[in-house]
């Protein structure tokens, strides 16, 4: 999800002018201006919700070929006329809604609604698209209450209409890979008995908007904003979202349950509003969950901090008997490690599994002159303070994965849900499965407030 930045006019003329640099280069605007009357295999598409997430889609679908944005939708004016204006002169349609309702009521010929709106009018917009005839993408989390989510996969069920939501790491080549090959099918890990992972993000300012663009005050009630300020700021309240727990942190503990194929049993939580006096969300909360599977106990800890940056980016890190496995959709903090029990790796090189890596952690090192075959050294002790602890494991040997990817990190995701529509093609993150990661991150708050250790029933994942 995006980052919690100020807005000033300096940064909005200095982010326009990126954006447009962008657009200028971008690859996909050879094919955007193809884009004309619906063909037989166009899908006509619109977006609620044109904000920072809305636009992120809309640029990673605009890379899909068949897509054509029929109609946006949004309630500032200041987004929707900006958005409607960029797809415009793609050769899209993009015709302006401020109500949703009313998008859906007159937009003839459409397809799919992609939303992107605050997680409190998820369920509302979902329900009600899918009940219009309309094919679904929802950005996580579904809801902001596990009642939200269960009515979108029920209005699902009911209508008989896709729904994928934006759990995009699920479609990552590199983190199906990942699942496929090296967790489950030759099982480098051995026994997951823990994982871990972080978001961590330095401290930053509120939102603002331009001079002369606030909202007023009426129609932000009518929508169930009670200010500028809350508007700009939904993820920090509770009316409207679940915090960082819910924006950044759901990504994340969607993936210990798709990777482990499994649904926690208890979570225990610390967290507070420590730092940030005008919000209403923690802004840290560390995070224990237990999972039983076919293997044994896997214990799980999570931490999400928007106080500090720390360093030490995003990550997933299932850690196992025989290997461990760091996962980040930045490649740069992905690695796998080899404990030296376990069996040799290189039939997994062959297999196109793993990569023994060339550059950087894990490649051999430079033979040194003098380590060279033949030269004569003296013999003598190590020096003071040069030999490893006992009691300290020798350095693994790490790996690479052999997949990459070279696209949005939103279009593998958006690609599976419009193929789902055209083909037929699983859906990657279908509304059960969702559903039961949503109630997984919701207990978090729940615990945090509780300050005592919460279980899980197996009925409470099903909806």
């Amino acid at each position: 999800m995006p980052d919690l930045i100020p807005f000033t006019r300096r940064s909005f003329l200095s982010t326009g002018a990126k954006l447009g640099a962008v657009a200028a280069a971008a690859p996909y605007i050879s094919r955007a201006a193809e884009v004309g009357a619906k063909g037989a295999d166009t899908l006509n598409v619109a977006i609620i919700g044109c904000g920072e997430e809305g636009r992120i889609l809309g640029n990673a679908a605009l890379n899909i070929p068949g897509i054509r944005f029929a109609a946006v939708c949004d309630i500032w004016p200041y987004n929707l006329k900006r958005t409607s204006n960029l797809l415009k002169k793609f050769n899209h349609p993009a015709e302006p809604f401020e109500d949703y309702k009313e998008l859906l009521a007159n937009v003839k010929d459409l397809d799919a609604v992609l939303i992107a709106t605050p997680d409190f009018v998820h369920a509302e917009q979902t329900i009600a698209a899918l009940k219009a005839g309309k094919h679904v993408y929802c950005e996580k989390l579904m809801s902001n209450t596990v009642e939200g989510a269960r009515s979108m996969v029920l209005a699902a069920r009911e209508t008989k209409k896709l729904m994928q939501i934006g759990h995009q790491r699920r479609s990552n080549p590199r983190y199906q890979h990942a699942r496929q090959k090296i967790v489950r099918e030759g099982r480098l890990l051995g026994r997951i008995t823990n994982i871990s992972g972080q978001w961590h993000r330095a401290v930053a300012d509120d939102y603002g908007y331009p001079n002369g663009q606030a909202i007023p005050e009426a129609k932000l009630q009518q929508y169930g904003y009670a200010n500028m300020h809350e508007f700009r700021n939904w993820r920090w309240f509770r009316k409207y979202a679940g915090g960082p727990v819910s924006d950044l942190g759901a990504h994340q503990i969607d993936i210990y349950n798709w990777m482990l194929g499994a649904n926690p049993r208890s979570c225990i939580a610390s967290g507070g509003v420590d730092y940030y006096k005008n919000h209403e969300w923690y802004d840290n909360a560390y995070i224990i969950f237990e999972y039983p599977t076919k293997d044994g106990l896997v214990r799980a800890q999570y931490q999400v901090l928007t106080t500090t940056s720390a360093g030490g980016g995003y990550h997933e890190y299932f850690m196992g008997d025989e290997g461990a496995l760091k996962m980040s959709e930045n490649p740069r903090f992905t690695k796998l490690y080899r404990e030296a029990r376990a069996p040799e790796w290189e039939p997994f090189v062959a297999k196109g599994y793993i990569l023994k890596p060339e550059t950087g952690e894990g490649a051999a090192a430079p033979v040194k002159p003098w380590e060279k075959p033949g030269v004569k050294k003296l013999a003598g002790p190590a020096p003071r303070g040069a030999t490893v602890d006992v009691r300290e494991t020798a350095q693994l040997s790490a790996w690479d994965i052999p997949v990459t990817l070279d696209k949005a990190i939103h279009q593998p995701h958006l690609e599976n849900f419009f193929d789902a529509i055209r083909k037929g093609t699983p859906l990657n993150c279908p509304p059960d499965e969702a559903f039961a990661s949503a109630v997984t991150v919701l207990k978090v708050n729940e615990a945090i407030a509780a300050k005592k250790e919460l279980t899980f029933k197996p009925q409470d994942f099903i909806a």
